[in-house]
């Protein structure tokens, strides 16, 4: 038959001939009738072949892996074309095959296309997909079974081999877990949410004891702890000078990792100490094992063949951009210092990578040449990471600059022909290093002060920032030596280019560093200078010599900062000759060279000038005067040391005015600007004056000034009251409204009660209220000022109590007095002849019967007293009077004035010159009169008025 022969036919035409032959049948049917027995045998055939296709357990069609996909359409077709056939030529035939056959025919149909349509879907994953869904049969699963998986499936155990499998220990997860956790407290800290990390330190801590019994405690444990006590230190020193308060539950989670934070890492303080040694050597070493990961079969990427790596010691190498390896030699130094120089300043510049690289052309560079310029920029680029007022360098970046820095000064000292200067021009040649002709220097672009001053004030902002009362503080100060050393040997370079007529360095930059090591000599004291230079000069080699201080002439530190002032007194000017001289006051004064210190002050005219330097200048002026203040007192000298305290420590703003502290405004408004320029000028923690101790000698100095002040005034009312301190007048006025006075508990409160016994006549408890001060401790003899103390009280109870009961006395026995008074009788017969002479006290001094003669008269009634304080009220509230119709009059207050016989304005000029009114209002006697009988003119403004 020709329709089962092209529809068993096999080859790449298949699919034509199939249509071919229906078409041919079609043809045929129209001619010929077909017989009812050529038709079964038709479909016999087809099922045949059906059943040839279709799996023996399945009634559904699958695709076997012998049957091409144009056969299976073909024959799709085929029994479609059958099908309507069948159909056309049954008509309402009762047989049952027949009809048994169409029904089958359909619902096999409909069967096929669902198994067409997911077939050509699994087409297009591909023939992995295929293998992997088929069973041992081949037969294609469908609906509920394509997700059923037998147990013998072939296809099942081949992808789970494909699969690689990850087998974990136990203490991998718990690793895993705890690297997680650590994870969850760095994001808390950057976001500062103390909350979430309180929770997850507990976590981390119960998830670390299970890993610590099964060996030693992980490093990223240790790391974690550690970094966070820092954060959590450098949080608390945040808000104590913040004015900004933490929320609640931000509070209640610092406070509470702040209680368990310590207690925690007692028992980890060996591990933390060694990872704050050296942060990058604990991390590397080799004590835990790390899970290795399975290596991947890397992916063949077109053109990477060519590229060459350059392995390390460790088999890694440094990959630029585009994925090319980076090679340094001693040639390509150049390009890459200025490829690094170029992207200074830009965005999303890794500074961390950049100081890698350069720390390797450090370890490849060959001539002195290379090494500075790789050191320059290093240098530059550490500086780089600090950028801005709020953030400073770690001490791990600021030491390396600083040994950086040493280096380079060791490069610079042993090749005298390579100077460092800032008027230099760069070389621009980057495949070719500069050669240096004999007899000639190599200028490079630089400047050996400004990175001096660099590392001075990146460690003073750091000690702004550190909390002085921990450890850290005092381990951070303890690198002012090594800065120190720089300072000089710097000093020492710049000299020799000084001396040079080919490095042309200006005297600005010399000036510059002298001052710098001043002002890290004169606030201490000399034991500490000594020591200080003792140091250094040990560490600078003895071939380099200094002009400006030698190393043999410089024996103590007053010679020394004598030696550094003069030589700017004599080679500067303007702003750093201002602050050499107040540089040398505040240590003459501290070393108590009183009147000297006085003298240079008087002379130096710079409390004229002061208001026109900076901010830091006024600062340092601030700090001289009350060290000048400080060192009277020490020598007994009251009234001038109150004198000196009183313009810093009237005002109030003892913190602001020296620098050791924002004082909040209540009601003045402070911009944001405004405070971090404030914080930025305060002062490292080492360099402050004890303000409590500042506060107890201004207000002891005010009391042996102000007591005797007040006696003399009660009993003399015809002397106008002066105040000599407002502010211990308002403190001993608030202590004597208050209705109970308990024991003293601070300072205010012991001068308070002592002033209060002093103008009692009780001396000697004035004395010990005094005495009991314990912040005369820190003072460095504080037996003899408790002696000097003793010695001001006795005088000024002696002058309160002869101006108290002056009135009372007729004579009074010099012996009398010296007994009250424990002072001797030439003691006390000078004290009265001084008070005698001022014209203090009414008295006389009989000195053959060592007595004193009150003289009476002198002194004013009752009565005559109020008298005097009367008038002068009235007088005062005269002149109030006049002032204020001046303003409001505008300076015309004679516009509205009577004229009688004291003309326009008091009778200055009568009747014939109309006064002051009158000649220019018509106030003289031929102006009318006025009905009542007076006469109003009313000067200019009447004039006006009436016109």
């Amino acid at each position: 038959m020709a329709v089962p022969q092209q529809v068993t036919s096999r080859g790449q035409n298949n699919g034509s001939t199939a249509v071919d032959g229906g078409q041919e049948m079609v043809a045929s049917n129209a001619d010929n009738e077909w017989d009812e027995e050529r038709l079964e045998e038709a479909l016999n055939t087809l099922k045949e072949m059906h059943i040839q296709v279709m799996g023996p357990t399945n009634s559904k069609i699958r695709r076997s892996a012998h049957i091409s996909t144009s056969q299976h359409v073909l024959f799709l077709v085929n029994r479609k074309l059958l099908a309507k056939m069948s159909r056309f030529f049954h008509g309402d035939s009762s047989s049952e095959s027949s009809s048994s056959d169409e029904e089958e025919l359909y619902s096999e149909e409909e069967e096929e296309e669902k198994a067409e349509d997911s077939d050509e879907d699994e087409d297009e994953e591909g023939d992995d997909d295929e293998s992997s869904s088929s069973d041992e049969d081949g037969v294609k699963k469908t609906g509920a079974n394509r997700f059923m998986r037998d147990a013998d499936s072939e296809s099942d155990e081949s992808s789970d081999e494909d699969r690689a499998k990850i087998v974990k220990s136990a203490k991998d997860k718990r690793f895993e877990e705890l690297e997680g956790t650590v994870k969850a407290i760095e994001n808390g800290q950057k976001i500062n949410d103390w909350g979430s990390i309180s929770a997850e330190f507990d976590k981390l801590n119960r998830q670390v004891v299970k890993l610590v019994q099964a060996g030693t405690t992980p490093k990223v444990y240790v790391k974690a702890i550690s970094e966070l006590e820092d954060f959590m230190n450098e949080t608390i020193a945040k808000q104590k000078v913040s004015t900004r308060k933490m929320n609640t539950t931000n509070a209640r989670g610092l406070n509470a990792v702040k209680q368990r934070i310590k207690k925690n890492n007692k028992d980890y303080q060996k591990d933390i100490d060694a990872y704050k040694a050296d942060k990058e050597a604990f991390m590397e070493s080799d004590e835990e094992e790390e899970v290795v990961p399975k290596p991947k079969k890397p992916k063949v990427i077109p053109g990477a063949d060519d590229l060459t790596l350059d392995d390390d010691d460790e088999g890694f190498s440094t990959v630029g951009k585009g994925g090319r390896t980076l090679q340094f030699t001693p040639e390509s130094i150049l390009k890459h210092l200025r490829t690094i120089m170029e992207s200074r300043g830009k965005k999303n510049t890794d500074r961390t990578e950049q100081i890698k690289v350069m720390e390797k052309l450090y370890e490849v560079a060959t001539t002195a040449y290379q090494r500075v310029r790789v050191l320059l920029t290093l240098i530059s680029t550490r500086f780089d990471l600090s950028t801005g007022g709020q953030t400073f360098m770690t001490q791990e970046q600021w030491k390396s600059a600083e040994q950086e820095f040493g280096n380079l000064l060791k490069v610079l000292e042993a090749n005298r022909e390579l100077v460092v200067v800032e008027n230099a021009e760069e070389w621009e040649d980057d495949d070719k290093a500069p050669t240096v002709v004999p007899g000639q220097t190599l200028k490079i672009p630089g400047s050996i002060v400004s990175y001096v001053e660099r590392l001075d004030d990146e460690l003073t902002r750091s000690l702004q920032h550190i909390d002085p009362h921990t450890a850290e503080y005092i381990d951070r100060l303890s690198d002012e030596g090594a800065l120190y050393n720089n300072i000089v040997r710097s000093l020492l370079y710049t000299e020799s280019l000084h001396k040079s007529d080919q490095a042309q360095v200006s005297q600005d930059s010399l000036n510059r560093i002298v001052m710098r090591r001043l002002e890290h000599v004169y606030f201490k004291p000399s034991a500490v200078v000594s020591i200080l230079e003792e140091n250094c000069w040990k560490s600078i080699p003895t071939t380099l010599e200094s002009a400006i201080t030698p190393r043999s002439e410089i024996s103590d530190a007053t010679t020394l900062v004598n030696v550094l002032c003069n030589y700017l007194f004599i080679n500067s000017e303007g702003i750093i000759r201002a602050r050499a001289m107040l540089c040398q006051i505040y240590f003459l004064a501290l070393h108590d060279n009183y009147y000297k210190a006085r003298d240079m002050m008087l002379m130096s005219h710079l409390q004229e000038t002061i208001n026109a330097f900076d901010v830091h200048s006024q600062i340092l002026f601030n700090r001289t005067l009350v060290q000048v203040g400080l060192c009277a007192f020490r020598a007994g000298l009251v009234y001038e040391a109150q004198t000196t305290l009183q313009e810093i420590c009237g005002s109030g703003r003892q913190k602001e005015l020296l620098a050791q502290g924002v004082m909040i405004q209540r009601y003045n408004q402070v911009s944001p600007e405004q405070e971090r320029l404030e914080k930025q000028r305060q002062l490292p923690f080492h360099m402050h004056i004890n303000l409590e101790l500042l506060e107890c000698v201004y207000l002891t100095c005010s009391m042996l000034l102000e007591i005797p002040l007040l006696a003399q005034t009660g009993s003399s009312p015809d002397i106008k009251k002066r105040v000599i301190s407002k502010t211990y007048r308002r403190m001993l006025e608030y202590h004597e409204r208050q209705i109970f006075t308990g024991p003293p508990e601070n300072t205010r409160d012991h001068v308070m009660q002592a002033s209060k016994a002093l103008a009692a006549g009780e001396w000697k408890k004035a004395t010990e209220f005094i005495h009991s001060i314990k912040i005369w401790e820190l003072m460095a003899k504080p037996e003899s000022m408790k002696t000097m103390l003793s010695e001001q009280i006795q005088e000024e109870g002696l002058r309160t109590y002869l101006f108290t009961y002056a009135p009372y006395y007729d004579t009074l026995s010099v012996g009398t007095l010296s007994s009250m008074f424990e002072l001797s009788d030439r003691k006390v017969a000078a004290i009265v002849s001084k008070m005698i002479s001022h014209e203090e006290l009414a008295a006389a001094l009989d000195q053959v019967n060592s007595s004193i003669i009150f003289r009476k008269g002198v002194e004013l009634s009752r009565l005559q007293s109020l008298a005097l304080t009367l008038s002068d009220k009235a007088s005062g509230l005269i002149e109030s009077n006049e002032r204020t119709l001046e303003t409001r009059t505008q300076g015309t207050a004679n516009a509205f004035e009577r004229q009688g016989g004291r003309g326009g304005r008091g009778g200055r000029g009568g009747a014939q010159r109309g006064g002051r009114g009158g000649g220019r209002g018509g106030g003289g006697q031929n102006a009318p009169r006025q009905a009542g009988g007076t006469q109003f003119t009313g000067g200019a403004l009447g004039a006006a008025v009436r016109a």
